[in-house]
């Protein structure tokens, strides 16, 4: 699941990254390592925290962008490219607010469709708590109907 997200981040990084003269081309490969990992810190810190429910929801609604899960990673991204790669942090949130929406919108679609099973919802969430949960199958269920 990590490689497909590093893939599908890295198919979304054209302009933001990859033709951007700001990301120096010797670290375009590890922003995008770190947009990943920025995506895969914010969900599983949705889970520890125990906002299980409202993750569920954000996958099952489309109304991403103003959703505060976007916010988180956005900034979280942000800083990581203030912090790693010395890029100003108005430059460093205009990569992440470029990117991370679109990544994130791609990864829920892909998740409502079932089209690719690495990204179903409950893979992505075993993934992310380090398959500490049973049966993440049986516990979506019991939260789409509460």
């Amino acid at each position: 699941m990590f490689e497909k997200l590093f893939l599908l981040v890295k198919n979304n990084a054209g302009a933001s990254v990859m033709n951007n003269p700001v990301v120096p081309a010797e670290h375009r490969e590890a922003v995008i390592n770190e947009a990943s990992s920025s995506i895969i810190e914010v969900l599983k810190n949705q889970m520890d925290s125990g906002k299980l429910k409202d993750l569920v929801k954000y996958f099952q609604f489309s109304a991403i962008y103003e959703n505060p899960l976007i916010h988180s990673t956005v900034n979280r991204f942000a800083n990581k490219l203030n912090n790693f790669y010395n890029i100003g942090t108005t430059e460093a949130l205009k990569i992440a607010d470029e990117l991370i929406p679109t990544v994130m919108h791609e990864l829920m679609e892909q998740s409502k469709a079932g089209q690719n099973k690495e990204f179903a919802l409950s893979t992505i969430l075993s993934n992310v708590s380090g398959n500490n949960v049973a049966d993440m199958g049986t516990l979506l269920n019991q939260m789409r109907i509460a």
